[in-house]
């Protein structure tokens, strides 16, 4: 590791740390679907025998190509959407990057030396992570968007082809990125060790999705490959093994980061949510998915269940509903990382040689 990465590494989210967005309360008003409320419960604690390293999405404001390593309020709102609630299976680890920019995505131009910079500061901190905090723990890798992106060049450059890392790796979580395998297999594409999750109880597998509720669009940037031998990857959270399944969304009541463009990006769906006092709702279910080849794009494609509006497609029909990718079955999500945390433990004992007893 170069000189000085302690110091460069910037965490949003690591155990220990103040004023922690991934560690809030999780109290919660359940709904069945978005019309009945049955009541409030908040998640028990739970033993966490491994850890959650999540890179965030396309989400800052700012108006440069390459942001800052500042904790910008839709930093820590990102946080507090996509992960803190994994906290409760898991210890969060979530580095702040340099990342490209909301407006520079709106412009064109962005350089492959620009996108390197972000690439540069995730592989800082996970090599971080590895030295200092991680102490034989297996690791869930989450990512959403360009986050997604991230995390696959990380899996494909330091995990896919290193077996030692692969027995830490429980599974990752990379939705709306466009991870990518051979026709008619679970693997060969964005990674050739690296399958896809098709059980609950699998390790060192992928998960992901992006969500659709209406056929996407011949240029959608979501669902898509231009390599003819490939095709993305699709895995439904709810039925990993295929087929249609009710979702169980997860959202904070708090809005989203007021006056950013991803707040106005949310305020397009015309989803809204139940009324509640509590940090979080959780409508059990409002949809249902199933992944598809939705006219040559694979996705998870979404119906809005009684009671349950229906989404628009935001910011425009090409994105889908990529905003909601991460909260859209983020119950199911929570769980299937419980049950794998729980199966990585096993094996590790498995594993663990067996203590040596001297008598007498």
């Amino acid at each position: 590791m170069p000189a000085g990465a302690d110091a460069s590494v910037k965490w949003l989210c690591r155990p220990g740390l103040a004023h922690n967005p991934c560690e809030v309360s999780l109290k919660t008003t359940l709904y069945s679907g978005f019309s009945k409320r049955v009541g409030t419960y908040t998640p028990k604690p739970t033993k966490k025998p491994v850890d959650c390293f999540y890179v965030y999405p396309t989400v800052s404001n700012q108006q440069a190509t390459v942001a800052t390593k500042a904790a910008d309020p839709e930093i820590r709102d990102i946080a507090l959407f996509q992960v803190a609630r994994y906290s409760q299976v898991c210890r969060v680890f979530a580095p702040i990057y340099r990342q490209i920019t909301v407006p520079a995505l709106q412009r064109s131009g962005v350089t492959a030396a620009q996108r390197a910079i972000g690439d540069k500061d995730v592989l800082e901190a996970w090599r971080l992570y590895l030295k200092k905090y991680n102490q034989g723990r297996g690791v869930v890798l989450i990512g959403h968007s360009q986050g997604s992106f991230r995390l696959t060049t990380l899996i494909h450059d330091q995990i896919d082809n290193n077996a030692r890392l692969r027995k830490k790796l429980v599974s990752a979580i990379l939705l709306g990125g466009n991870v990518t395998v051979r026709k008619g297999s679970d693997r060969g594409g964005s990674f050739k060790n690296v399958p896809a999750c098709r059980r609950a109880t699998q390790l060192a597998c992928v998960v992901a999705f992006s969500t659709y509720n209406a056929t996407p669009p011949a240029n959608s940037l979501f669902g898509r490959t231009t390599n003819p031998n490939l095709a993305v990857l699709c895995t439904n959270p709810a039925r990993l093994g295929g087929g249609s399944a009710p979702l169980d969304s997860i959202e904070p009541t708090k809005e989203f980061a007021p006056g950013t463009l991803i707040n106005l990006g949310i305020k397009l769906l015309n989803l809204p949510l139940p009324t509640a006092s509590t940090p979080f709702i959780e409508s059990e279910p409002a949809f249902s998915g199933r992944c598809a080849n939705d006219a040559g794009a694979h996705v998870l494609h979404l119906t809005s269940l009684p009671g349950t509006p229906v989404p628009t497609a935001s910011p425009d029909a090409t994105w889908g509903l990529h905003l909601i990718d991460a909260n859209v079955a983020q119950g199911n999500l929570v769980r299937l990382v419980a049950v794998q945390a729980r199966a990585f433990a096993r094996a590790a004992a498995v594993r663990a040689p067996a203590p040596v007893v001297f008598t007498g």
